[in-house]
This record gives structure tokens, C-alpha cells and sequence, in this order.
């Protein structure tokens, strides 16, 4: 039954120590306690009611994927269902890991999962979400479940009824458990928890895991989650298939990313990083997977972040964590800057909806229209905060305004800030800022990937801010005087 304990123990039906003693030989001389770079593994098969121990304890909080009911669930739990003797040749089962377990008799191995972030199903979240949906069919219905927290809920609220059907799961799970070639040996566990994540990876490329799911992984994305305000943060898909809604899209977590390189970019130019990094403007746009490796880089470098437990990395560098400060009120600005251009471009006497790229959302003037084609049924909503506007164009025609409010950030003790509050700024000047980049649109011949894929386009928005900043603060000397 379910207790307390953060220990629990899985009892394999089989079982084989890899390497073992007898293989030491073969192994060219390694150390005494037989392993290879330090870890072991015991492979074999486990059945399934012996699995109810690791649905009362484990999430899959060290799986990089997230586990979701779809093609691949629904196919494990028909195997289970039709097919139960051969599901274990079917299925490549179920990886554990964790650095603290102990061997006891008759194939039985006690195991505490101190970590959840780095140790416990390192692999195989869509099976244990399939045969968890499996064993609860026997006593309620899991039509609605999609998500493996739904099933986990329903596990604990039925798990009287479980432990009453238990011995009906007889079936086979193959199970790989990962341990430290010596639990006593602090080297050699600390070995093992770097490795974790690295083995995470590797037995998870099939599915396409993601650069932005290990770091999240490591830690890199904990200050930026932080800060972001909790209706942002929860949108965001820190990990491959964590987030679901059936109302709105996911903001993907490079999108972020490539807005941190605003004040990182402005950071490097002060010479504040550690070291010479940086992202061209464009690829803010057009290269997001680039931003992404560069921001790995600076996270991953030792003056920036260091490591604390396992392979998690805890920030230490107060200037990045000003970027970060910044980066906070992006997303905001972002959403304030695509939903008030429009209107700000109109009050200079242009027509922003006079372009065939550009969408308006008017239900009633799309009655009467003779040409339907300019019009959009659907409101549109802003992306990160889900705002809803009355234009939709492509976000590659305001991408170098948003990269000029680099424009408005100034360095003080160290630290960087905004020179302005960038709010009030922009509901003061981009109007004027809009004029002035009717140039840059006409050049580009209203392309959004001509314009956000060019430098000098970015260059002239960040010029347009700082010249606006300047009177800002021409006029408080002014006032002083």
C-alpha cells in the first residue's frame, strides 16, 4: 500500500547486472568495482502489479519529455490489452535511474529518488502513462485522461479499488535501472548524476528531444520562469509536450529566448558579459535556434552560472540576472507594440490596413464588404499575452521595433535598466517612431521577411528610440534648469 516513505522497492521477475563480476576481465582493467564510466545497470523484466510502487511515488519529472495520451498511449495500451505475453519484446520499457538504491534478496532493489528533477523514469513516460491507464481501466474510466498528472490523480483517488484488482497484472514490463558503480564513493556518484541527463538525451533522440528541454533540464530557464508573470510562465513549453490547452497555443520557450538577446545584445556592447557573445538583431527573428545555442553557451559558461546539484546550474551573474530583469516586461512590450502599431502608423495619416498582408477583424464592416479577403472571422490575440486585437499581420513587420527598445536601456551600478518606463514611452512616442518607420516598410515594400531579416532595419528602430530618449531627457534637464 501506499505509505510515507520516500524509499519504495521494485521486485524485477528477472534480472541482469551489467556488467557483472565475472566480466570484469573483458572490461580492459577496470576498477575493481565493476562498471563502466561509473555506473551499472541492472536490466530484466518487471511485472506490473510490482510496478504499483512507482506509480504511488514517482512523477516524471526527470523524463525530458512529458507524457501525453495520443497515437503512441493509446497503441501501448492495446498491446497490453490484446497482446499482453508479447508486450515485453514490443516494448522497450521503462528507465530508471537514481543514485542512491540498495540490492536486497530475491531480486528486489530498494530505491529513493532524492532528486526528482534528475533521478526516477529517465525514459519511458508514455509507457508507465499506458499501463497506469491500463490498471486504472479495470476500476473507472480513463476516457478523459490525457496528461499523466490526470492519471496520477486517479490513481490516488482509486487506489483502494487498485490494490483489490492488483494480482490480475501479470504481464511483463521491460525495466532498465541506472545506478552509481558505488553509492559510498562521492566521486563516483557525482559521476553518475552528470551522466543522468546526457543518457536522458541520448535514449530520448528518437523522439526528437528538444536543445530547449535539456537546458531546461539544467536549470537555465529557472530565473527567467521566475520572474515572467505566472499567466506567461504558465503558457510557456519549457519541455517537449508539457503544456496543453485546448484555447491557446504554447509559447515556445526559444521565442524567449531570442527576446532575452535585446538586453543580452546591449549587455555585450557595455562589455559586461564575461565574454564575447552576442546575436545578430535579425536572428531574433529568423534564426531562433541560434539564439537558443547562444544563450546555452553564456548559461553554461562558469562566470555566468555554476553547478549546484547534479547537472542543475544556479545563476550567479548579477548582470545576466539585470538581462533577465529586462526580459520580464518583453513579452508585455512585445504584445503593446503589435497591437497599438496599427493605430499608431494611422495617426500619421497612412493606411496600415491598405496592405494585402494585413487582416482586420470588424464582423460587421466584413458583412457588407464586396471583397471578404481583407477581413479575419476570428478576433486575433496578442502571442504571449492573449490579448485580443483587432489587426493580424505578420510579426516580422514590428520585429525591428521591438528590437529598438534596446534603445531605451542604460547601465547604472553595474546593472542594467530601463532609462524610461518603457510602458509610458511607448504610449507617448510610438506614434512618432511609427511615422519615421513608414521608411523602412516602403523599402521593404511592406515584406516582413526583407524587413526583420535585414540589420539596417533593426539599426533604424534602435536609432528612432534613442532619439526619442534623448528628448525625454533633454526636456527633464530642461525642467532641472
Amino acid at each position: 500500500m501506499i505509505t510515507d516513505s520516500p524509499k519504495l522497492i521494485i521486485r524485477f521477475a528477472l534480472v541482469a547486472e551489467q556488467p557483472n563480476p565475472r566480466d570484469e576481465d573483458r572490461l580492459n582493467g577496470s576498477a575493481a568495482e565493476n562498471s563502466i564510466a561509473g555506473i551499472k545497470r541492472y536490466t530484466g523484466f518487471v511485472r506490473g502489479k510490482d510496478l504499483y510502487a512507482l506509480f504511488d511515488h514517482v512523477s516524471l519529472e526527470a523524463n525530458p519529455r512529458a507524457a501525453k495520451v495520443g497515437a503512441v498511449v493509446r497503441d501501448i495500451m492495446e498491446s497490453l490489452s490484446k497482446t499482453p505475453e508479447l508486450f515485453p519484446f514490443k516494448s522497450k520499457g521503462v528507465l530508471l535511474g537514481t543514485a542512491d538504491y540498495e540490492p536486497l534478496q530475491r531480486n528486489r532493489f530498494e530505491l529513493t529518488f532524492n532528486d526528482p528533477a534528475s533521478e526516477g523514469v529517465l525514459d519511458g513516460g508514455h509507457n508507465m502513462l499506458a499501463i497506469g491507464l491500463h490498471m486504472l481501466a479495470a476500476v473507472t474510466d480513463v476516457s478523459k485522461v490525457q496528461l499523466w498528472e490526470e492519471m496520477k490523480d486517479l490513481w490516488d483517488e482509486h487506489r483502494v479499488a487498485l490494490e483489490k484488482v492488483k494480482e490480475n497484472f501479470d504481464f511483463l514490463v521491460p525495466v532498465e535501472l541506472l545506478v552509481p558503480s558505488d553509492v559510498e564513493d562521492e566521486h563516483a556518484v557525482a559521476e553518475f548524476e552528470m551522466s543522468v541527463l546526457d543518457i536522458c538525451a541520448a535514449r530520448n533522440n528518437n523522439a526528437q528531444l528538444t536543445q530547449e528541454t535539456k537546458s531546461n533540464k539544467l536549470g537555465f530557464y529557472t530565473e527567467i520562469r521566475d520572474r515572467l508573470d505566472k499567466a506567461i510562465a504558465d503558457r510557456v513549453e519549457w519541455k517537449s509536450n508539457e503544456w496543453e490547452s485546448n484555447e491557446t497555443r504554447p509559447i515556445k520557450v526559444r521565442d524567449l529566448l531570442a527576446l532575452a538577446w535585446i538586453p543580452l545584445n546591449f549587455a555585450n556592447e557595455q562589455k559586461l558579459l564575461p565574454f564575447d557573445i552576442s546575436v545578430s538583431p535579425q536572428n531574433i527573428y529568423r534564426n531562433k535556434g541560434e539564439c537558443s545555442k547562444q544563450f546555452d553557451k553564456l548559461m553554461g559558461d562558469p562566470g555566468v552560472s555554476v553547478k549546484v546539484e547534479g547537472p542543475t546550474h544556479e545563476l550567479q551573474n548579477d548582470v545576466v540576472a539585470s538581462a533577465f530583469d529586462i526580459l520580464a516586461d518583453l513579452p508585455k512590450l512585445y504584445d503593446r507594440i503589435y497591437a497599438d502599431f496599427p493605430e499608431a502608423y494611422n495617426s500619421n495619416g497612412y493606411r496600415f490596413g491598405g496592405n494585402n498582408i494585413v487582416k482586420l477583424y470588424d464582423p460587421a464592416k466584413r458583412v457588407n464588404a464586396n471583397d471578404k479577403s481583407g477581413f479575419v472571422v476570428t478576433q486575433p490575440k496578442t502571442p504571449f499575452t492573449n490579448e485580443p486585437v483587432y489587426y493580424r499581420y505578420p510579426d516580422g513587420l514590428i520585429m525591428p521595433l521591438v528590437y529598438g527598445l534596446k534603445g531605451l536601456l542604460t547601465v547604472k551600478d553595474g546593472a542594467i535598466e530601463w532609462a524610461t518606463d518603457p510602458f509610458l514611452f511607448l504610449d507617448a512616442h510610438l506614434p512618432s517612431i511609427a511615422g519615421a518607420y513608414r521608411l523602412v516598410l516602403d523599402m521593404a515594400r511592406f515584406d516582413p521577411q526583407k524587413l526583420s531579416k535585414n540589420q539596417a532595419s533593426h539599426e533604424f528602430a534602435v536609432g528612432e528610440f534613442e532619439k526619442a530618449l534623448l528628448k525625454i531627457q533633454a526636456g527633464r534637464r530642461d525642467v532641472l534648469a
